[in-house]
Protein backbone atom coordinates (compact mmCIF):
# COMPACT_ATOMS: atom_id res chain seq x y z
CA UNK A 1 0.00 0.00 0.00
CA UNK A 2 2.98 2.24 -0.01
CA UNK A 3 1.92 4.04 -2.98
CA UNK A 4 -1.73 4.59 -2.18
CA UNK A 5 -1.80 7.80 -1.44
CA UNK A 6 0.08 9.31 -4.19
CA UNK A 7 -2.18 7.25 -6.80
CA UNK A 8 -5.44 8.28 -5.81
CA UNK A 9 -4.96 11.86 -4.10
CA UNK A 10 -7.25 14.05 -6.01
CA UNK A 11 -9.98 11.16 -6.03
CA UNK A 12 -13.42 12.38 -5.88
CA UNK A 13 -15.62 11.29 -3.24
CA UNK A 14 -18.41 8.61 -3.84
CA UNK A 15 -21.99 9.84 -4.00
CA UNK A 16 -23.44 7.55 -1.05
CA UNK A 17 -26.12 6.19 -4.03
CA UNK A 18 -23.29 4.80 -5.82
CA UNK A 19 -21.46 2.95 -2.75
CA UNK A 20 -22.50 -0.54 -4.48
CA UNK A 21 -20.47 -0.04 -6.98
CA UNK A 22 -16.92 0.65 -5.42
CA UNK A 23 -13.93 -1.51 -5.56
CA UNK A 24 -11.55 -1.69 -2.77
CA UNK A 25 -7.83 -1.58 -3.12
CA UNK A 26 -6.56 -4.80 -1.47
CA UNK A 27 -3.22 -4.70 -2.83
CA UNK A 28 -0.53 -2.33 -4.76
CA UNK A 29 2.40 -2.79 -6.49
CA UNK A 30 4.26 -0.30 -9.10
CA UNK A 31 4.82 -1.70 -12.31
CA UNK A 32 6.50 0.76 -13.86
CA UNK A 33 8.19 4.37 -13.09
CA UNK A 34 8.96 6.40 -16.28
CA UNK A 35 9.49 9.68 -17.19
CA UNK A 36 6.06 10.65 -17.75
CA UNK A 37 4.19 7.62 -16.64
CA UNK A 38 4.00 5.62 -13.51
CA UNK A 39 1.87 2.35 -13.89
CA UNK A 40 0.56 0.07 -11.52
CA UNK A 41 -1.33 -3.33 -10.59
CA UNK A 42 -3.93 -3.54 -7.74
CA UNK A 43 -5.92 -6.28 -6.53
CA UNK A 44 -9.15 -5.16 -5.29
CA UNK A 45 -12.60 -6.08 -4.00
CA UNK A 46 -15.39 -6.34 -5.87
CA UNK A 47 -18.40 -5.23 -4.72
CA UNK A 48 -19.92 -8.91 -4.73
CA UNK A 49 -16.81 -10.06 -2.32
CA UNK A 50 -14.61 -10.86 -4.99
CA UNK A 51 -11.32 -10.00 -5.89
CA UNK A 52 -10.09 -8.50 -9.13
CA UNK A 53 -6.50 -7.35 -11.24
CA UNK A 54 -6.94 -3.88 -11.98
CA UNK A 55 -3.40 -2.58 -14.36
CA UNK A 56 -3.46 1.47 -14.77
CA UNK A 57 -1.30 4.32 -15.37
CA UNK A 58 -1.06 7.66 -13.13
CA UNK A 59 -0.87 10.54 -15.05
CA UNK A 60 0.23 14.13 -14.27
CA UNK A 61 -2.69 15.75 -16.40
CA UNK A 62 -3.20 18.08 -19.04
CA UNK A 63 -4.58 20.41 -20.77
CA UNK A 64 -6.32 21.90 -24.16
CA UNK A 65 -6.60 24.73 -25.89
CA UNK A 66 -9.25 25.90 -28.82
CA UNK A 67 -7.93 28.72 -30.06
CA UNK A 68 -9.81 30.68 -32.15
CA UNK A 69 -8.59 33.60 -34.94
CA UNK A 70 -11.09 36.55 -35.69
CA UNK A 71 -12.13 35.15 -38.77
CA UNK A 72 -13.49 32.12 -37.18
CA UNK A 73 -11.14 29.23 -37.90
CA UNK A 74 -9.51 27.45 -35.46
CA UNK A 75 -5.69 26.84 -34.61
CA UNK A 76 -4.98 23.28 -34.82
CA UNK A 77 -2.10 20.95 -35.18
CA UNK A 78 -0.51 17.84 -36.93
CA UNK A 79 1.67 15.65 -35.06
CA UNK A 80 3.32 12.07 -35.37
CA UNK A 81 2.02 10.35 -32.31
CA UNK A 82 4.26 7.30 -31.87
CA UNK A 83 1.86 4.79 -30.02
CA UNK A 84 -0.53 5.34 -32.89
CA UNK A 85 2.22 5.11 -35.59
CA UNK A 86 0.10 7.77 -37.49
CA UNK A 87 0.01 11.76 -37.46
CA UNK A 88 -2.62 13.27 -35.77
CA UNK A 89 -4.91 16.37 -35.94
CA UNK A 90 -5.69 18.05 -32.99
CA UNK A 91 -6.35 20.92 -30.95
CA UNK A 92 -3.16 22.50 -28.91
CA UNK A 93 -2.54 20.48 -25.67
CA UNK A 94 0.48 19.63 -23.26
CA UNK A 95 0.52 17.80 -19.93
CA UNK A 96 0.78 20.27 -16.84
CA UNK A 97 4.47 20.15 -15.14
CA UNK A 98 4.50 19.54 -10.91
CA UNK A 99 2.20 22.08 -9.51
CA UNK A 100 1.51 24.27 -12.28
CA UNK A 101 -1.73 26.29 -12.27
CA UNK A 102 -4.18 24.92 -15.38
CA UNK A 103 -4.56 27.95 -16.93
CA UNK A 104 -0.50 29.04 -16.75
CA UNK A 105 -0.11 25.66 -18.28
CA UNK A 106 -2.59 26.65 -21.06
CA UNK A 107 -1.17 29.71 -22.14
CA UNK A 108 2.39 28.19 -21.66
CA UNK A 109 1.42 25.50 -24.05
CA UNK A 110 -0.31 27.66 -26.94
CA UNK A 111 2.61 29.73 -26.64
CA UNK A 112 5.13 26.53 -26.77
CA UNK A 113 3.46 24.74 -29.34
CA UNK A 114 1.65 27.40 -31.94
CA UNK A 115 3.60 31.10 -31.09
CA UNK A 116 0.35 32.55 -30.66
CA UNK A 117 -0.91 34.30 -27.10
CA UNK A 118 -4.90 35.08 -26.60
CA UNK A 119 -5.67 38.48 -24.90
CA UNK A 120 -8.84 36.62 -23.78
CA UNK A 121 -9.48 32.92 -22.05
CA UNK A 122 -12.74 31.28 -20.69
CA UNK A 123 -12.53 27.78 -19.15
CA UNK A 124 -14.66 25.01 -20.57
CA UNK A 125 -14.60 22.16 -18.42
CA UNK A 126 -12.48 18.66 -17.81
CA UNK A 127 -12.56 15.76 -19.80
CA UNK A 128 -11.28 11.94 -18.51
CA UNK A 129 -10.49 10.38 -22.10
CA UNK A 130 -9.72 6.82 -20.61
CA UNK A 131 -11.52 6.27 -17.60
CA UNK A 132 -10.27 2.17 -17.86
CA UNK A 133 -7.07 2.41 -17.51
CA UNK A 134 -5.68 6.26 -16.72
CA UNK A 135 -6.27 9.10 -14.47
CA UNK A 136 -5.54 11.23 -16.93
CA UNK A 137 -7.81 14.14 -17.18
CA UNK A 138 -7.40 17.43 -19.76
CA UNK A 139 -8.90 20.74 -18.65
CA UNK A 140 -10.74 22.26 -21.88
CA UNK A 141 -9.47 25.82 -22.31
CA UNK A 142 -11.14 28.63 -25.30
CA UNK A 143 -8.64 31.46 -26.32
CA UNK A 144 -9.36 34.44 -28.44
CA UNK A 145 -7.94 37.79 -29.44
CA UNK A 146 -4.87 36.02 -30.81
CA UNK A 147 -1.70 37.46 -31.67
CA UNK A 148 1.30 35.79 -33.56
CA UNK A 149 4.73 35.12 -32.29
CA UNK A 150 7.65 32.79 -32.19
CA UNK A 151 7.06 29.25 -31.31
CA UNK A 152 9.29 27.62 -28.43
CA UNK A 153 9.00 24.01 -29.09
CA UNK A 154 10.46 21.52 -26.86
CA UNK A 155 14.14 19.46 -27.83
CA UNK A 156 12.47 16.54 -29.66
CA UNK A 157 9.24 18.34 -30.23
CA UNK A 158 8.02 18.48 -34.42
CA UNK A 159 4.52 19.16 -35.01
CA UNK A 160 2.70 21.56 -37.81
CA UNK A 161 0.32 24.35 -37.21
CA UNK A 162 -2.38 25.08 -39.12
CA UNK A 163 -5.84 26.85 -39.23
CA UNK A 164 -9.64 25.15 -39.76
CA UNK A 165 -12.73 26.24 -40.46
CA UNK A 166 -15.89 24.56 -37.82
CA UNK A 167 -17.19 23.02 -41.01
CA UNK A 168 -13.81 21.13 -42.09
CA UNK A 169 -12.99 19.69 -38.78
CA UNK A 170 -17.12 18.66 -38.52
CA UNK A 171 -16.46 16.82 -42.27
CA UNK A 172 -12.79 15.16 -40.89
CA UNK A 173 -14.65 13.82 -37.77
CA UNK A 174 -17.62 12.32 -39.91
CA UNK A 175 -14.95 11.12 -42.32
CA UNK A 176 -12.34 9.36 -40.23
CA UNK A 177 -9.63 11.87 -40.60
CA UNK A 178 -10.25 13.17 -37.02
CA UNK A 179 -10.13 10.94 -34.74
CA UNK A 180 -8.37 12.45 -31.89
CA UNK A 181 -10.75 11.53 -28.62
CA UNK A 182 -9.50 14.91 -27.02
CA UNK A 183 -10.05 17.02 -29.98
CA UNK A 184 -14.09 15.06 -30.62
CA UNK A 185 -14.74 16.89 -27.51
CA UNK A 186 -13.75 20.42 -27.84
CA UNK A 187 -15.50 20.10 -31.47
CA UNK A 188 -18.93 19.14 -28.79
CA UNK A 189 -18.00 22.28 -26.81
CA UNK A 190 -17.54 24.25 -29.76
CA UNK A 191 -20.45 23.47 -31.35
CA UNK A 192 -22.29 23.99 -28.11
CA UNK A 193 -20.92 27.26 -27.47
CA UNK A 194 -21.34 28.56 -31.09
CA UNK A 195 -24.82 27.56 -31.40
CA UNK A 196 -25.61 29.52 -27.75
CA UNK A 197 -26.25 26.39 -25.51
CA UNK A 198 -23.28 26.66 -23.47
CA UNK A 199 -22.32 29.84 -22.54
CA UNK A 200 -18.48 30.74 -21.90
CA UNK A 201 -16.86 33.38 -19.24
CA UNK A 202 -14.83 34.91 -20.37
CA UNK A 203 -11.06 36.83 -18.42
CA UNK A 204 -8.85 39.05 -19.99
CA UNK A 205 -5.49 39.26 -19.19
CA UNK A 206 -3.88 41.91 -17.34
Amino acid sequence: MTFLHHAFQDKAPVAPQDAHLVEHTLEQTEVLKGSFLHAFRDKVRLPNGDTSVREYVIHPGAVMVIAMQDDGRLVMERQYRYPMQQVMVEFPAGKLDPGEDRWVCAQRELLEETGYRATEWAHAGVLHPVISYSTEFIDIWFARGLRQGERQLDAGEFLDVFSASFDELLAWSRDGQLTDAKTLTGLLWLQNHRSGAWPLHWQRLP
